[in-house]
């Protein structure tokens, strides 16, 4: 499961670069002439910014998992995972097509993003010196 975590984290590392790279190069003008243009780009970079942030975390649990935490530290990966696909995903769509409905998503993204903080203590906790 490390390794799988390991690329995973990766994969959103770099999609999270690539994302932020095209929010403030390519969006960035596009949205400049929209009447909400500025809130959108701000959702666009929260997205950016908690795909990268949690692009890492991954990369703690995949590490944690490689350290014998094994289930609660393949729960942390998995739930930040989901939690990036959801929470950044919800924002990365709302921001290009400007339509709020997925914004009943971005919170359940949030819950797992939590949850996956959460098992990191807990690991923490059994983690062997």
């Amino acid at each position: 499961m490390a390794r799988v975590l390991f690329i995973l984290s990766g994969a959103l590392g770099f999609l999270a670069v690539a994302l932020g790279a095209f929010g403030a190069h390519g969006l960035q003008s596009r949205l400049a002439l929209v009447p909400d243009g500025e809130k959108r780009l701000a959702w666009w970079t929260t997205a950016a910014e908690y795909n990268l942030t949690h692009a890492l975390a991954v990369a703690v649990a995949a590490w944690l998992v490689s350290r014998g935490v094994d289930l609660v530290g393949s729960i942390a990966g998995l739930s930040f995972t989901l939690g990036v696909v959801l929470f950044s995903g919800s924002l990365y769509w709302m921001a290009v097509t400007g339509q709020s409905r997925l914004a009943i998503v971005t919170p359940f993204g949030g819950g797992f993003l939590l949850i996956g903080w959460v098992c990191v203590v807990i690991a923490g906790v059994r983690l062997a010196d």
